[in-house]
């Protein structure tokens, strides 16, 4: 077992690599700029975290998602890794922390957001860090081509800079031919090696159906289909009611939204994963970074906006290699609100110009001021003082975000931090002036220990106060106590979503938006959208065939699996059964001369009637049998057996 087998037994468990894994480790080990695609569930993340633990150094990982970064640490913090992401909840004295631990050799893996990495504090202390990878996670957000583009990505190659002779590894699992080309070009990657693991999932079988009602069809897929499910449905309310549904009918179900609360959203994902829960009804914010190698089907109610996020999301069944199924149901209305959905993703203009106009005014910021600052967002709020239509303003916004201006968090919870700023020998002198403080200090200390001294770590009032038999008012209110005497750092817990400006904050009528771009990007998605109608629309070839040809994959085989095929398999049967039943038709007429064609049914009985009068309809029009003066059914004497 060499080394890297080793690491991978050591903090994962497994005895081997999976297909392309170790030849990309081992290319950035060499110094290589490389770029990884394998498809959903074919182990990305392994391909940076095992070099980076065969090196010396921190490996900064850039990714988009605050949801994926804390669910990729909190992995890694499992299996005694130390890692650590900054994102827009964390204050400067959290990130001063933090990046000092990188600094200092204490953390291994870095997370970050691309918009991170434009900020001073970010780029003076990573010139003081020994790294030793620079890993770029969903790195399709780079292209103006990809189905999820991220401008602050394009900062990833000035930030290349401070990082000399440090190979870049670039990784995702949906990218078109243009995507790729675009991913090597925007990150200047130099003698780029580039690794891809085939898009065909041997196991995994694709169906669509065109169906008015899609619970019932719902229901006998999951009836006929044992196993853990995903259903995915396209809003919030939805998924409840699809879920509600599901337990009348007698199936264990549960729903999930960006828009729970932290703790419901951990309670309920846990339940599925310990298979408390047979079915989880979500929108799109489920799944990200969820490892259940054992779904076996996945659901969309609704058809997804493009074929990127279907194969991905799609892919999270049957990651364990063995068979499981991904169906998309759709009827008329779902294709007229899919390419609708493209015009309502692109307000007017001016619409734009007027919402960030408004943010600005709603949260005080100046002209040139608010960059990377955050504030909670109610957005019914926001829209009502200003009069802003709400779904409009909704889009609106995600286009300021897409174009690097805002970003967006749906978490509707962040969990109470404390950190405490002094010594053991300061901290000690503190109990002995204040008394009254001594037990509930080491009730801290007992139930969240000695980090407490050297990083922010979550804490949960309530549960403080159940322990020290005390109200979570009166938790609060002691831990605002230390904090104004400079003896901890506290941040009470947060419900609302948050807003953060990423820019120095523009004059309205002066922000720099790209209108051709995003003209551009409207067609894109437009012909996005129509690739997702296309394959819902389908009937004649493999659906698998219609995936692997829209990432660019020309050479692979019909899966014999999916409803096209299993529908032409049964086709073809049917053919190859409806000609040996004329070929028997026609020997019994050659052995009896002619028949009555209620005689002729009547020895086939066997047979059900309707085969019987396709196969003879079949004969009698190829005039191979025809009717005599009596009406009885004869051979054609020109025709041999």
């Amino acid at each position: 077992m060499n080394q890297l087998q080793a690491i991978l037994k050591q903090y994962w468990g497994h005895e081997a690599f999976r297909p392309v894994q170790e030849e990309a480790i081992q290319s950035v080990l060499d110094g290589r700029d490389t770029l990884v695609l394998l498809p959903t569930g074919g182990g990305k993340s392994v391909c940076f975290q095992v070099p980076t633990l065969a090196s010396e150094g921190v490996c900064i990982v850039v990714t988009p998602l605050i949801a994926l970064m804390k669910d990729q640490v909190e992995q890694l913090r499992r299996r005694n890794i130390p890692a650590a992401a900054i994102h827009a909840g964390l204050n400067r004295h959290e990130i001063d922390i933090i990046l000092d631990n990188c600094i200092h050799g204490h953390t291994r893996f870095l997370y970050v957001s691309p918009e991170r990495l434009r900020t001073d504090i970010m780029q003076e202390r990573t010139k003081q860090m020994k790294v030793c990878l620079l890993a770029v996670d969903e790195a399709h957000c780079i292209s103006s081509w990809g189905y999820d583009f991220r401008p602050a990505y394009l900062l990833i190659a000035e930030f290349r800079t401070l990082l000399p002779g440090v190979p870049v590894m670039a990784l995702t699992a949906t990218a078109t031919a243009e995507v790729q080309a675009d991913i090597l070009e925007k990150l200047e990657m130099q003698r780029p090696r580039v690794f891809k693991q085939s898009f065909a999932r041997a196991n995994l079988s694709y169906s669509t159906f065109r169906e008015e009602s899609k619970e019932r069809k719902l229901y006998q897929i999951l009836s006929k289909v044992p196993g853990t499910a995903i259903v995915y449905a396209r809003t919030r309310k939805r998924t409840q009611q699809v879920a509600d549904w599901l337990n009348t009918q007698g199936l264990r179900a549960d729903y999930y939204h960006a828009g729970l609360p932290h703790r419901d959203r951990s309670d309920k994902q846990t339940a599925w994963l310990r298979n408390q829960v047979r079915v989880m009804v979500a929108t799109n914010a489920f799944g990200m970074g969820i490892d259940k190698p054992d779904v076996r089907t996945v659901v969309h109610l609704d058809l997804p906006n493009t074929l990127e996020a279907y194969y991905q999301e799609a892919g999270r069944a049957g990651r364990d290699g063995r068979k499981a199924y991904a169906v998309a149901l759709f009827n008329a209305k779902d294709i007229e609100d899919l390419l609708g959905s493209v015009e309502r993703k692109y307000p007017p203009v001016e619409l734009v110009r007027r919402v960030y106009q408004s943010l600005a005014n709603y949260y005080k910021v100046p002209v040139g001021g608010g960059e990377l600052a955050s504030f909670d967002l109610d957005v019914h709020a926001f829209t009502g003082t200003f009069g802003l239509p709400l779904s409009e303003t909704h889009f609106a916004l995600k286009l300021l975000e897409n174009e690097g201006f805002l970003q967006l968090s749906e978490e509707y919870y962040a969990s109470a931090k404390l950190h405490f700023l002094v010594d053991n020998r300061q901290l000690y002198d503190f109990q002995l002036r204040y008394p009254d403080y001594d037990a509930f200090v080491k009730l801290v200390l007992r139930m969240y220990g000695g980090e407490l001294f050297t990083e922010y770590v979550k804490i949960s009032e309530i549960e403080l106060g159940q322990t020290y038999y005390a109200s979570t008012k009166e938790v609060q209110q002691r831990l605002r106590f230390l904090e104004e005497r400079s003896i901890v750092a506290y941040q009470p817990q947060r419900d609302k979503p948050q807003l953060t400006f990423l820019t120095p904050r523009f004059d309205a009528e002066q922000l720099p938006l790209n209108v051709y771009a995003i003209g551009r990007k409207k067609e894109l998605d437009q012909q996005k959208a129509e690739a997702v109608i296309h394959y819902a629309q389908h009937e004649r070839q493999c659906r698998s065939l219609l995936l692997l040809q829209y990432f660019n994959e020309h050479d692979g085989q019909p899966c014999g699996q999916c409803d096209v095929c299993l529908r032409q398999r049964k086709a073809s049967a049917g053919h190859e059964a409806g000609l040996d039943l004329s070929q028997q038709i026609l020997v019994h007429l050659h052995q009896h001369g002619s028949l009555a064609p209620r005689a002729l049914s009547q020895a086939f009985q066997q047979v059900p009637e309707k085969q019987v009068l396709t196969a003879l309809r079949h004969l009698l029009e190829r005039e191979i049998v025809h009717y005599d003066d009596q009406g009885n059914l004869i051979l054609n004497p020109n025709h041999s057996l």
